[in-house]
């Protein structure tokens, strides 16, 4: 009997429980299985309360039952009977009852994306909802043959992840604190509004670009992607907005030989979503990704804007290990004003949930007079592994560097 042996590959493997009960038609095995219904229950109660178990056998699985059910002494022969029956089922064909159990899966989440595909023209749920239900259908689990652990030799990860750097920044103070991004890492810069965080991605990614043979890709639903890339254009060439529309079929052939065409500036506005960015970027050859601002990306479900924000910078960070590093970009709240140094507790709209997924954190602080051009950096946080350049002593640090807005540049002093 199927039932029977799943109920004995459950107790065999919580991995294959977790993954598959909460699929198993429970309703009709109720109907017309009653015993078997109360054991899955049991199975179910018993890997809840004792979490680090991984199997059960014949004798916890009695006991347990016993100590949830009162039975008489009949209906104990008759448990005793079942589970003596249970366990002596022949379950050889594993793999076959696996590919039963995944069966039912894709049919129970195929069932629910088109009720909900219903829902959706109804007006009852959002097609966020309905996408999100339809990357769960999508999903496949990757088999824990197919991990494959860290090589541990100290020559090899000398050579991958200190002496070859990743992408440098244009000012070196970065590089002495921070260090080079490479694959995998993820944080994110914030300021007041009109401090400069557009021209410091701008002044950054221009001199990175010729570093990867990958594109920078900058999905952008602050301002108009126009303004971004006369930006672009300035930090790339060094050019004030007279310079760089005079002779311009010059400026642009120098702009083309600088970048090779691999800056794509991806403006969307208020429509975009994390969906929408995911199928981009299977699309392209990412060296680097740009969120600005990663705040206002869609898709997220929280019952508070705290635990919205947390999955939105959690997934942010499984897209800088998927593809390549991300830099986000996010406001500093109103205790921020007028401050030169920005601490962690300035990021606007959290606490802790936004700081605690990223790997490093720079704070951009001005004064209030608006005709200084100088910024002020503060790291944070910082969790890079850094290079041979990098000097212990700054890893927290902070300074001054010089903004040049007429050319799109950010500088060390």
């Amino acid at each position: 009997m199927v039932e029977k042996q799943i109920i004995k590959l459950f107790c065999e493997d919580k991995e294959l429980f977790t993954k598959y009960y909460k699929y198993v038609n429970i309703n009709y095995i109720k109907i017309n299985y009653n015993e078997l219904y109360k054991l899955f229950n049991i199975i179910d109660l018993y890997y809840s309360k004792y979490i680090n178990t991984i199997t059960i056998n014949i004798n916890e699985l009695d006991i347990f039952y016993n100590s949830n059910y009162l039975l008489k002494d009949n209906e104990r022969k008759e448990l005793s009977s079942l589970l003596e029956d249970i366990f002596s089922q022949d379950v050889t064909n594993r793999e076959l009852l696996i590919g039963l159990l995944e069966e039912h899966r894709r049919r129970s989440l195929a069932g629910q994306v088109a009720l909900m595909a219903l829902d959706v023209e109804a007006g009852k749920k959002t097609t966020e909802q309905l996408l999100d239900l339809f990357n769960e259908f999508e999903h496949q689990e990757v088999e824990s043959d197919e991990i494959t652990p860290v090589k541990m030799n100290l020559k090899d990860l000398y050579e991958t992840q200190i002496k070859t750097p990743g992408l440098r920044w244009r000012v070196n103070w970065l590089n002495q604190s921070l260090g080079s991004l490479r694959k995998g890492d993820f944080g994110f810069i914030f300021a007041r509004p009109e401090t400069g965080k557009t021209t410091f991605l701008a002044s950054e990614i221009t001199h990175m670009v010729s570093q990867t043979d990958g594109d920078i890709l900058w999905f952008n639903n602050e301002e108009q992607g126009n303004k971004v890339g006369i930006r672009v254009f300035q930090a790339a060439l060094g050019l004030n907005i007279n310079e760089l529309f005079t002779n311009d079929e010059v400026k642009q052939e120098k702009y083309e030989e600088l970048t090779q065409d691999r800056i794509k500036i991806l403006d969307f506005e208020d429509s975009n979503s994390k969906h929408r960015i995911e199928a981009v970027l299977k699309h392209y050859n990412p060296a680097l990704i740009i969120f600005d601002q990663i705040d206002k990306i869609r898709g997220f479900k929280g019952e508070r804007n705290d635990l919205e924000l947390k999955q939105i910078y959690q997934w942010a960070r499984e897209i800088a290990k998927t593809y390549a590093p991300v830099i986000a970009v996010s406001q500093a709240n109103g205790d921020a004003e007028g401050k030169l140094f920005l601490t962690m507790d300035m990021v606007d709209g959290s606490k802790t949930a936004k700081q605690g997924e990223a790997d490093w954190i720079l704070g951009i602080g001005k004064e209030q007079d608006n005709t200084s051009r100088t910024r002020y950096f503060n790291i944070s946080k910082n969790k890079l592994i850094g290079d041979q350049d990098t000097l212990p002593d700054l890893r927290h640090g902070s300074t001054q560097v010089l903004i040049k807005p007429e050319i799109a540049r950010y500088e060390d002093i």
